[in-house]
């Protein structure tokens, strides 16, 4: 702890230590079955995404509802279907929440495109504020210096620093915490396993609380971007926000242990449980959906009334749930009347559902599929 003033009143601000904890060091038997757990799931998590013929609507689905979970811990509303419906240029109520959601995505997007590519960065403070300043463009926060550093003290709960719940570390410390956290993450003499590094990461980062707004969702999408550094996925599946915002308090609690009593070990172990109970979900939403989507063309191919461009149309749906038959249109490079034709044929087989009730302005949607995304 250092003392600072900030807004006229004396806090204690919290440094934290460099990683990895030393001071004591870290108990590897408190975590160790934990990470053994968690490594398991991965890895048939891993294994049941190679046995899908297509990563890109596994992965259409999976990044869609992780940008959703971690967006809901910070207070937005939206939900899959607002999503669907606003890709599909349907109106939606809460349009600010959505473009939230729709933000964490093109940050989301624009982190793993550049650990994908050649020449895109590595894991690095400029790759983390370029996606900091995706994430707030133009959406509550964007007058909080989107991708730049904090300039002033914050803090977290109360009404002012003075009686906040924790004070991060002051202003003119977070760019050297945060180049120590890069090395650390850079570091190839470390025997800590992968996932406990991710779950130090994450903990130190919100800790540093770097950014005056977003700091929840950025160190939730650095859990993605350390998977795939540290190859842990094949493909960014996990959505892990949504067992931290089913048991956010206790989140919350463990994180705020590793300052308070120096706890790194509960934390690593609630984030370990974590990251096993959702590989275990999304590998039991891959094979439900793989069964729905096979069981729905086979439907599909024995009916005499389907054509070509329904099939087509078909395996676009899990990465299209929501649609107009103009968008079959331009997307199948068709024509309206065989478009229509195309979705009445797969709206006959009960497939897709049309979804406003009118003659007119119509739009659909591939429900089932929605509904096993939403569980």
């Amino acid at each position: 702890m250092i003392t600072t003033t900030t807004l006229g009143e004396s806090v204690q601000a919290f440094v934290p230590h460099p990683l990895p904890p030393d001071t004591p060091p870290l108990q590897p038997d408190a975590y160790g079955a934990a990470n053994r757990a968690a490594e398991l799931a991965l890895a048939r998590l891993n294994g049941v995404a190679g046995l899908v013929p297509s990563e890109d609507w596994l992965l259409y689905g999976a990044v869609r509802k992780e940008a959703l979970l971690t967006s809901q811990i910070e207070g937005t509303q939206a939900t899959l279907d607002d999503l669907f419906d606003n890709e599909a240029g349907l109106e939606v109520s809460n349009a600010d929440d959505v473009e939230e959601v729709t933000n964490y995505l093109r940050a989301f997007r624009f982190v793993h495109d550049n650990l994908r590519s050649e020449s895109g960065l590595p894991v690095s403070l400029r790759l983390i504020c370029d996606a900091h300043r995706l994430l707030l463009d133009g959406v509550r926060g964007a007058g909080k210096q989107p991708g730049e550093l904090r300039r002033s003290q914050n803090w977290i709960g109360g009404t002012r620093p003075g009686n906040a719940v924790f004070v991060p570390p002051p202003p003119e410390r977070v760019a050297a915490l945060l180049t120590d956290l890069e090395r650390f993450i850079h570091a190839e003499n470390s025997d800590l396993p992968p996932l406990v590094k991710v779950a130090l990461v994450h903990a130190q980062f919100e800790t540093i609380h770097p950014f005056l707004d977003g700091n929840g969702r950025m160190g939730r999408l650095l859990i993605s971007t350390l998977m795939e550094h540290w190859q842990l996925m094949q493909a960014p599946l996990l959505y892990i926000s949504g067992y931290l915002k089913q048991h956010q308090v206790e989140y919350y609690r463990r994180l705020s242990g590793t300052r308070t009593e120096g706890d790194w070990e509960s934390w690593i172990a609630f984030f370990l449980d974590g990251v096993a109970v959702a590989a275990a979900q999304a590998e039991h939403t891959i094979v439900d959906l793989a069964t729905l989507i096979a069981n729905d063309r086979r439907r599909l191919l024995e009916s005499p009334k389907a054509g070509a461009i329904a099939y087509r149309l078909f395996e676009s749906l899990p990465m299209m749930p929501r649609f107009t038959v103009e968008q079959v249109k331009q997307r199948l490079t068709t024509t309206y009347p065989t478009a229509n034709a195309a979705v009445k044929a797969l709206s006959d087989l009960g497939i897709v559902t049309e979804m406003t009730g009118q003659r007119k302005n119509r739009s659909f949607g591939y429900q089932a599929y929605i509904a096993l995304l939403s569980r």
